[in-house]
């Protein structure tokens, strides 16, 4: 048996990391190691957690989540996966 994917979900909604924890965990096949309010969160819990994705919001409180992508990429801890239900053009 595989083991579950290892996901850190960072969003300053609390109503969307809840609701993208459910939506995850209910395949069965994923748990959800911890969330993130913003983009320093997210960085400090990135490598505290070692998840093997992350899905990360745009905008952000503190450090935005294309700029907390950027730190992501150089720092190579998982993939990103970028969710946003509001953008502004």
């Amino acid at each position: 048996m595989k083991d579950k994917t290892r996901v850190l979900i960072a969003d300053d909604s609390a109503l969307m990391r809840r609701t993208i924890r459910k939506l995850l965990e209910a395949t069965g096949h994923i748990d959800v190691v911890s969330t993130a309010r913003d983009g320093v969160d997210v960085l400090e819990k990135a490598e505290q957690f070692k998840p093997d994705v992350i899905t990360l919001d745009i905008n952000m409180p503190r450090m935005d989540g294309l700029t907390a992508l950027k730190k992501l990429i150089r720092k190579d801890i998982a993939p990103v996966i970028m969710i946003s239900s509001l953008t502004q053009e």
